[in-house]
């Protein structure tokens, strides 16, 4: 099942379940009007909203008196445009080792056990197709093409495994970063703030089932699809060399308190150790050319760029649909 939310309705949008090729979908009121409720009373919905996917799938024109309507990703806000939290890991540890390799910093041994994880800004995600509003280039702009997961009620203290079971659905995510914010913001000891603006998200979330056998129940083994401007950039599989399972990264976000449904979980720049696979950020390839040449040459984004990330299945087709979106300078609306 694959499930967007339109542009309407109000600031948590309206619930459409998408079919399969992404080409038309069909709102779903008596079941949810929004993700964020579906996502409340999971367990129930969802087996509901299945049986409309089939419907959807039939090719019929009318749906419980809802009419089925062309899909367009340009409509579509993030699939929660308000999540009840976003919470980012760094899962690629290959990602991390190249910054420390960078700054001629050691690894410390307890990353290769203990994940990384910040809590980011969830209450203003950017739809799929939406510019990126930046304040200055010289902040540093970049993108991060990751994998995400969303989840229902999950306990405080669930193990591993338990965790794999409560995750939900699947997206793509754009993590927003302004790179050289980041280093005043680390020296203060607390973590990101300014520097992680809102993040970007795919047109649909997507459930395990319609993975396959991509999902192998903590990871997605599929190649992450990111172009720079209309050129390719980098296509690392998001299954490889990922030291931290899905189920690993929401039990570490649950260990101390419990998530509330619709918790995102991300994680973090995805990164392969073949240098063939390419990149996902801007910053990667600079800390190549920093451990190779001794300085980066590569810059950051600059207003007009643009960046697509996408994910295509073993047969070619889109799986989530594209994130495709323009930076632009911000206009200064909240003066």
């Amino acid at each position: 099942m694959k499930l967007a939310t339109l542009k309407e309705g109000g600031r948590d949008g309206t619930l459409v379940v998408v079919s399969r090729d992404l080409t038309r979908c069909v709102k779903a009121p008596r079941i949810a009007a929004t993700l964020r409720a579906a996502l409340d009373d999971w367990r129930r919905k969802s087996g509901e909203l299945s049986l409309v996917a089939e419907l959807l799938e039939k090719g019929i024109d009318s749906i419980n008196d809802a009419p089925v309507q062309p899909f367009d990703p340009a409509a579509c806000m993030a699939p929660l445009p308000r999540a009840a939290q976003w919470i980012d890991g760094s899962a690629y540890l290959n990602h991390v080792e190249l910054v420390r390799k960078a700054r001629k910093a050691e690894m410390p041994p307890e990353f290769y056990s203990d994940p990384l994880m910040y809590q980011g800004g969830s209450d203003a995600m950017i739809g799929p197709r939406d510019d990126v509003e930046a304040v200055d280039e010289a902040h540093g702009i970049d993108f991060e093409a990751e994998v995400a997961v969303i989840v229902d009620d999950v306990p405080m203290g669930t193990d591993p495994a338990a965790a794999r079971g409560h995750i939900q659905l699947v997206v793509l995510v754009n993590d927003v970063s302004l790179r050289n914010l980041i280093p005043a913001e680390l020296a203060k000891g607390f973590g990101f703030f300014q520097s992680k603006p809102s993040s970007s998200f795919s047109p649909v979330a997507v459930t395990l089932d319609e993975l396959g056998p991509a999902w192998d129940g903590g990871k997605l083994h599929l190649p992450l699809v990111a172009e720079l401007n209309g050129k390719p950039f980098g296509r690392p599989n998001a299954g490889t060399d990922m030291n931290f399972d899905f189920g690993q990264l929401v039990a570490h976000a649950a260990r101390t308190r419990p998530l509330t449904a619709g918790t995102i979980v991300g994680s973090g720049t995805v990164s392969n150790k073949d240098p063939a696979a390419g990149s996902c950020c801007l910053a990667e390839v600079r800390m190549i050319e920093t451990i190779a040449e001794g300085k980066p040459r590569t810059p950051f984004m600059r207003f007009g760029d643009r960046i697509r990330i996408e994910m295509f299945d073993a047969a070619g087709r889109s799986v989530f649909g594209a994130i495709d979106q323009k930076i632009v300078k911000y206009a200064g609306r909240g003066k």
